[in-house]
Formats: structure tokens, sequence, C-alpha cells
């Protein structure tokens, strides 16, 4: 095992995969490739919003990023051909679900036992007395929405009513989650947040793994979704790595969503921001401050939210060359004995039908260990290597890589 004063980096990129799964026609994902149809519509000059050209990610590509891809998929990756230098490889996901929790929490060692609860594409999605059970916690008559639908269509088919009613704007997707908009302002954010923890219990009872506050400003024709967003999830099924550094005495620093994915279990500090931009701010800053043998957790949630649901190729392709381009001055704040995975928790193509993630392999890069060819490995395989680099006991499945 490795000295326990290097610290280790496990940062998630969410959504960003890169096809290949072998279940991937099971979830209606056959031929999704997240990076690969990317990469492939950069450099068809299918995505020159704001940017040109075949895709840039030279500092990922250096460690591996474009080997991954070729990996996972076998797909051509123009722009990304450099010869790896770092740790690289793919991962493949066993449990039930391409959603947030299920690939955070394998990725940390612990796979999903159960199958999680769906809401049906009818209208109405959701049976009556978790419709009445919502009525009763936020004190309305009735709801609005009951279906299943993206963010912005339905606040803004519903906005002007939720204003004069004040009922909830409930909506679903594909993934399972029961998903609650409200106006900061006349509903008002606290007791937006109170509902979604109060009606958790319920929903997390019939295996729905999360609710989600959606806070917007405005009103109909210029409102906005706010950065106040928070998902209320299901515990994990077992202790994960961050529980296995934690009980070992090491700190844990958990940047974005960490916090909430894992249900609070085994996060020390917190570091929350309105935007990606601002979580790559503490990224750096506990690249210089984090303690020795601890583990830093990050979730970068835009890619997904921004990008991967809207279907904006473009801007999913600007969004991952503006991180590539911030690494550098991540990297010039780590110390030797230092680890620093990058890896997603699935896919979400925006060259893909629909709006729902998609079931991907996913990369997983590193720096720090110099150049290492691991091959597909499995998503608890991650949290193991982790693991084994910080010197605690993992306790899941997982095998370590290093």
């Amino acid at each position: 095992m490795a000295s326990t004063g290097g610290r280790a980096f496990l940062v998630v990129l969410d959504s960003v995969g890169c096809g290949g799964a072998p279940d991937a026609a099971a979830f209606g994902d056959e031929g999704s490739n997240t990076l690969g149809h990317l990469a492939a519509a950069c450099a068809e000059g299918r995505a020159e919003v704001g940017r040109s050209g075949p895709m840039r990610m030279p500092n990922l590509d250096r460690l591996g990023l474009g080997a991954a891809i070729r990996l996972a998929s076998g797909v051509a990756t123009p722009g990304m051909d450099a010869v790896p230098e770092g740790l690289w490889g793919a991962a493949t996901e066993v449990s039930r679900g391409k959603d947030t929790p299920s690939g955070h929490w394998e990725l940390a060692g612990v796979p999903v036992p159960w199958d999680w609860t769906y809401f049906p594409d009818t209208v109405p999605a959701f049976p009556a007395d978790i419709v009445a059970e919502v009525c009763r916690l936020a004190g309305t008559e009735g709801i609005l929405g009951n279906c299943h639908a993206s963010g912005v269509p339905i606040i803004a088919e519903h906005c002007e009513e939720h204003l004069r009613t004040g009922w909830p704007i409930c909506y679903t997707s594909a993934d399972s989650v029961f998903q609650i908009a409200c106006h900061e302002e006349a509903f008002g954010l606290e007791r937006l947040l109170q509902l979604c923890q109060d009606l958790a219990p319920m929903l997390h009872a019939r295996k729905v793994g999360r609710v989600i506050a959606r806070p917007f400003t405005g009103g109909p024709g210029n409102f906005k979704r706010t950065s106040n967003r928070h998902d209320y999830a299901i515990a994990p099924p077992g202790p994960t790595l961050l529980d296995w550094v934690a009980g070992a005495g090491r700190a844990t620093h958990a940047i974005g969503k960490i916090g909430d994915i894992f249900s609070m279990r085994g996060t020390g500090a917190l570091h929350k921001g309105k935007s990606d931009a601002d979580l790559f701010e503490h990224l750096v800053r506990l690249g210089a401050e984090a303690e020795a043998g601890s583990l830093t957790f990050a979730n970068f949630v835009e890619f997904d939210t921004l990008y991967g649901h809207p279907r904006d190729v473009a801007g999913y392709a600007r969004a991952l060359e503006w991180f590539d381009a911030g690494l550098p001055r991540f990297f010039a704040q780590l110390r030797p004995g230092d680890l620093a995975i990058f890896t997603a928790d699935h896919g979400n193509d925006p060259t893909y039908r629909g709006t729902e993630h998609t079931r991907e392999r996913v990369p997983v890069v590193g720096w720090g260990v110099g150049l290492s060819e691991v091959g597909l490995r499995g998503f608890v395989d991650v949290g193991a290597s982790v693991a084994a680099h910080l010197g605690v006991q993992a306790q899941g499945p997982g095998r370590s890589f290093l």
C-alpha cells in the first residue's frame, strides 16, 4: 500500500461517458457515446458555437483520455490522439441504473443491490397518495405538472399558474427522481427545501433515488433556475470510500453535490459554489491546502445539466475544453505522492435522441503514478484503488489497479 502521506483527488465529470457499455441496448442506449460523438462532431464542424475545430483537451488526453475512449468503445478520437503518459483505462458499471447515485456509489466501492423505482411516462405520473402527501406538506390543494418533463419547459408551462395558485410544480424523468420546482420568493426557498426534505423519507422507502428541489426566480417568459438546487438522496446501501477514509481518521473534502449524493455520510468539509467555475477554484485551493492523507471527492455537474440534457453539442465541447484548460493550475498545486483520478458516473450523449442519461462506460485517467495502462475495470475498482493509494482498508468488492 502507498504511503499514508499522499493525498487523493477523485474528480467526477458528471455524464462524461465514453460509450461501449455491454448492456447499453437493455437501457435503450445502444451506440451512445458522449465523448466519442463529441470528438466526431467537433472534427466535422458540427460544434462551432463559441469554439471551433477538433476537440482540444490536451491535458487529459496526455494522461490517456483519447486512449481510454478507444479502449472503451473502439471509436476514433479525432483531436485526441496523444500517446498516454498517465494512468488510463475505462470502467463498466453493474448497478441497474444510469443515474447520479448509482454511478457515484459504485465508483466509491458500493454497487446498488436493488432495482430503482421509476415513475411511468403517463399523465398523471405519480400515485394519488404521493400527490396527497405533497399537498399536505405544502399546504396546497393540488400540484402542477405530474408528468415526465425537463425542467425549463415544465416551468415555462406552469410558471404563471404556480405564481397564481402557489401549487408546486412536480415532475420526473427517466431517472428515479421526484423533482419539485417552486419560486424562491413567492413560494419561498426554505419552504421548498423543507417540503423536499419532509417528503424524501416516503419516496426513499419506495426506492426512489432522489427528491430534488428546483428553485427559480423571475416570471413568465423571463424566469431563471437558481443555483440553490438541493438533492435529497437515499442513503448508500453500505459504507463507501468516504466512510472508509473518515473511519481511518483521515480528512475528507466534498466538492459540489458530493455531500448530497452520499447523504452526508463520511463527508467532512463541504465546498459548494454557484457554478462549476466556483467548484474548480475549490479544487485548485484544496490541491494546495488539503491535509496529508486526505481524500477530496469532487463532482462537476454542469456537463450534465447545462449541456447533456439540453443536447447542446457545442456547449458540451466548450465546457470540456474549459475544464481541461484549467488543469495545469490544479496540477501545479499537487505534491509528490498525490493521486488525481478523473472519471464519470454515466453518459449523457448530447448527439443522442431524447434528453436523458445514456448507459456508457466511463474513462478513468490519473495523474501521479506515471504511465499505467489499467485496462477495462469495474466502477468499484476506482474506489478500491483510491483506498489503496491512501493506505486505507477497502470494504467493498473492488480490486485496486495500482
